[in-house]
This record gives C-alpha cells, sequence and structure tokens, in this order.
C-alpha cells in the first residue's frame, strides 16, 4: 500500500477525525459516482477554498493520463465531499485552461500546495484542468 492510499484509509476509517491534512496541506474525500460501473468511488485530494467553492487539481501527479475521478465528475457532476467530519452534496465544474478563471484559480491551488501543481504540468503536455465544487444548500 502506497501512502497516499494509506492516507484516504486513515481519513475514511476515522471519519476525518484524522487525515484533513498531508504534508501542510488540507484535504478532502471526493466520492463520485463510477460512470461504467455506477458505484461510488472515493478519492483523498488536496484542495484550495475559493470562497465556499473547493478547488481541486486533475493532475494525476503529472501523468499524461488524467485520473479516473476526473471521467467519473464529467459523466456525473454530482458529488459527495468530505473535509475534515463535514460531509455534503456539491456541483462540479471543471475548469480547463482557456477559462478566463483558470489562471487565478491556478495560482490558488499551486501556492497552497507548495509549487507541486506546477511541477506535474512540466511532466506533460496534457493541460491539467481544475474542478471547482459548490457545495449544495
Amino acid at each position: 500500500m502506497n501512502l497516499l492510499s494509506l492516507h484516504q484509509r486513515i481519513y475514511e476509517r476515522t471519519d476525518g477525525r484524522i487525515g484533513h491534512r498531508l504534508v501542510g496541506v488540507p484535504c478532502l474525500l471526493l466520492r463520485t459516482t463510477g460512470r461504467k460501473t455506477g458505484a461510488i468511488r472515493s478519492s483523498a485530494l488536496t484542495y484550495a477554498c475559493d470562497g465556499a467553492d473547493y478547488v481541486l487539481v486533475a493532475s494525476n501527479g503529472g501523468s499524461d493520463r488524467p485520473p479516473g475521478w476526473l471521467y467519473n465528475v464529467e459523466a456525473k457532476p454530482s458529488v459527495e465531499i468530505q473535509v475534515a467530519r463535514r460531509q455534503m452534496r456539491a456541483a462540479a465544474r471543471i475548469v480547463r485552461n482557456d477559462d478566463a478563471s483558470y489562471p487565478r484559480l491556478w495560482r490558488l491551488v499551486n501556492d497552497g500546495n507548495h509549487g507541486r501543481y506546477n511541477r506535474y504540468q512540466t511532466k506533460t503536455d496534457r493541460p491539467i484542468p481544475l474542478v471547482v465544487l459548490t457545495p449544495e444548500a
């Protein structure tokens, strides 16, 4: 089991009491519906806040392939998130690099994650999309 899988497992098993922070960076659990299976899929992901919204980066560590959860969000943008112990429904919106808000959001998440996303972007020619999660009332 790798470190990220272990982190996610601890986050889930403690119901968010442990795991909200990963190396000083806030982390949430994103629960999506599998586009092919219909099964609930969970991913522990770092985030930044933009007002009431949560911003994620679909970097997949700089891989040439996007993370699987991005395909699930594209197919069904209604998701559940858990931030520490708080669980809520949210609407996901994919923000691509041609969107006017992309540079501002990219700076927000990159600065909050110690510049890692800039390093990930140098590893791939794939423009890394962002996902904005807006909690439902």
